[in-house]
């Protein structure tokens, strides 16, 4: 068997096995038996258990950003690239719990280097996200409106919901992904209009 197709085989059963029992609690054996393959030779193609969470991490977060980013059209409407990418974004994380336990959990709780991994994802989702933010506002206001500290801000916030909604949607069996692209969309762009607007909201003095 070609070395590729082996190495797939053996990053979908340690995807499977760190998403469902944790790092921790993660054997290689049990990854090796899953895989159909020797202990020994899940060591020498991957060196170590923190060498093959790091290549699973890395795999998962590459094809999370591949689907956020296929399903958007860069010239269409500002709303209608959000309304792409989140569904997009909820649809692979539906269709992929396991991988995105790896991501969303146990990546972020096991600690560095693992963390610092997921970081470098998430940077490039928000990079996303902060583009298409400046540009409705460049659209709404014909020049850039919002500081960018606040649009940074923006894109952190809803980057950050999405990763919430979509751990509490992969627990819910009624919740598909479309409703909760919905969720956040009327969530979010309900807010981001009126800001775009000029009708941000203040505090009360």
């Amino acid at each position: 068997m070609p070395r590729a197709v082996r190495e797939r085989q053996m990053l979908d059963a340690a995807v499977r096995t760190f998403g469902q029992r944790g790092y921790r609690a993660a054997s290689m054996d049990e990854i090796a038996e899953l895989a159909g393959v020797s202990k020994p030779l899940v060591y020498l193609y991957l060196n170590s258990k923190e060498d093959l969470f790091t290549a699973c991490i890395r795999r998962e977060a590459a094809a999370l950003v591949e689907a956020v980013r296929e399903a958007v059209t860069p010239d269409a409407p500002a709303d209608r690239q959000l309304w792409d990418g989140l569904r997009a974004f909820f649809a692979h994380t539906a269709e992929h719990p396991d991988a995105w336990a790896v991501l969303h959990s146990q990546a972020r709780t096991v600690g560095e280097p693992f963390a610092a991994e997921v970081n470098v994802m998430r940077e490039e989702i928000v990079t996303f996200v902060t583009a298409l933010i400046a540009a409705a506002a460049r659209a709404a206001h014909h020049d850039a409106a919002l500081p960018d500290r606040e649009v940074a801000g923006l894109a952190h916030a809803l980057v950050g919901a999405a990763e919430s909604l979509a751990g509490w949607a992969n627990t819910e069996a009624t919740v598909s992904a479309h409703q909760a692209a919905a969720t956040l969309m009327n969530f979010a762009w309900a807010g981001l209009g009126d800001l775009m607007e000029g009708r941000p909201w203040s505090p009360p003095r």
